[in-house]
Parts: C-alpha cells; sequence; structure tokens
C-alpha cells in the first residue's frame, strides 16, 4: 500500500533507472573535449538532493583546475601505481602493467572530493558511534552524481590509486578534510555494457547478490 502524497513512478522509467544503473561505466578512456559549464553545474547539484547523516552535508569539493595541481595528482598517482605493481607477481603483475587505471592525462574535468570531519553541521547527530557515517554520506552524494552525469552522457572515473595524505598536501586541504575520490569527469570515447575490468580479464562481476540470515 502506498502512502499518502506518495510519487508514484512508472514502470517505464523504473526501467529506465535500471538501465541507468547498468550502463554505468568506471571511465579512464575520455576524449579531451571541454565539458560545458552550465552542465557541470547541473550534475553538481545532485550533492543537495544526496541523503546525509545528520543531514550534515559533509562532502567538499575541490576542482584541480591548475598545471601545478593536476601535475601533483598526477604524479601521486604514477607513485602509488608503482607499488601497486609491485605488490603482484605472475599473471596479474602482467595484466595489471596492462590496465589504463586513470584517465587524469586526459580528463577535462578533474575532482577532489572530501569529507569535512569537522563539520559542526547536523551537530553530530547519527555520527557519535559510527564517525565513518559522514564519509559514507560522501560516498552516497558521489553515486546520484555520478548517475546524473552518465544520464547526460558524460563519463565519470574514480582514482584510488592515490596517497591521500600527499595529495592533500599538495593541494593545501585543511586538516580536517579526508580525501574520498579523485574523479575525472569527461565524454568517453567509447561506450561498453561490461566493466573495462572484466573486459580486460582482471576479475568478473557477480551474477547474484548474496544475502544471509542470522
Amino acid at each position: 500500500m502506498q502512502g499518502v502524497g506518495m510519487v508514484r513512478f512508472s514502470d517505464e522509467f523504473q526501467t529506465s533507472l535500471r538501465d541507468l544503473m547498468r550502463w554505468r561505466r568506471d571511465v579512464r578512456r575520455f576524449r579531451t573535449d571541454p565539458v560545458d559549464e552550465a552542465i557541470l553545474r547541473d550534475c553538481l547539484a545532485s550533492f543537495a538532493l544526496a541523503p546525509s547523516v545528520g543531514l550534515s552535508e559533509p562532502w567538499r569539493i575541490v576542482r584541480v583546475e591548475t598545471p601545478v595541481a593536476r601535475a601533483a595528482a598526477l604524479a601521486s598517482f604514477e607513485a602509488a601505481n608503482a607499488r601497486a605493481l609491485a605488490g603482484y607477481a605472475g599473471e596479474k603483475a602482467r595484466l595489471y602493467s596492462r590496465l589504463k587505471l586513470s584517465g587524469m592525462r586526459e580528463a577535462p574535468v578533474q575532482l577532489a572530493i572530501f569529507c569535512d570531519e569537522a563539520t559542526g553541521k547536523g551537530a553530530g547527530l547519527g555520527a557519535a558511534t559510527m564517525p565513518e557515517t559522514r564519509r559514507y554520506s560522501v560516498v552516497a552524494a558521489i553515486t546520484q552524481f555520478w548517475l546524473v552525469a552518465r544520464a547526460r552522457g558524460l563519463g565519470l572515473g574514480w582514482v584510488s590509486i592515490l596517497d591521500p595524505a600527499r595529495l592533500c598536501r599538495d593541494l593545501d586541504i585543511p586538516s580536517d578534510w579526508a580525501l574520498v575520490a579523485y574523479l575525472c569527469l569527461g565524454w568517453p570515447e567509447t561506450e561498453t555494457a561490461k566493466p573495462e575490468l572484466e573486459l580486460a580479464g582482471w576479475e568478473r562481476r557477480r551474477q547474484d547478490v548474496p544475502v544471509e540470515t542470522r
């Protein structure tokens, strides 16, 4: 039974939403064409609609624009990527060395997303026993941003092979902000139905969702 005044979404909309989630990709191969500022701002507006613990809205967004800042971020990735490769051996090392794991050289828009761990907004509601929920809130907001960007035809890549402390120093980030994501955004070179890591033979996506009962 639906609640009084609850918005109802058509079957067609529900199918389209599932298609949007299915076609969301972690993009590493971008065209260098610029992203119109109005489109970017429209996508960023999705953060204002995201859920957050205690309504704390702890996300902080930094546009990485200058050549100096981008070079520092890229250097952090390349150093961390080399360390990661050294941690594999045999076939996994061979596969890893062939993967393209960031679009930082090509993506026209690059965003560093932080969590403000010291925010007073929300008065700590819901975060006293699990302070990590603030970071979870940032991830939820990024997920919405990702889907909105995909709906506009944009590709988004999440770069996690970085040294957070080094990046925060290089970008002169406040000490109370914790890095959650480094995002590359732009127009994708191609679109694929399968994740790139699956196509490369690194891993396969589950076909089921395991659920345990206690």
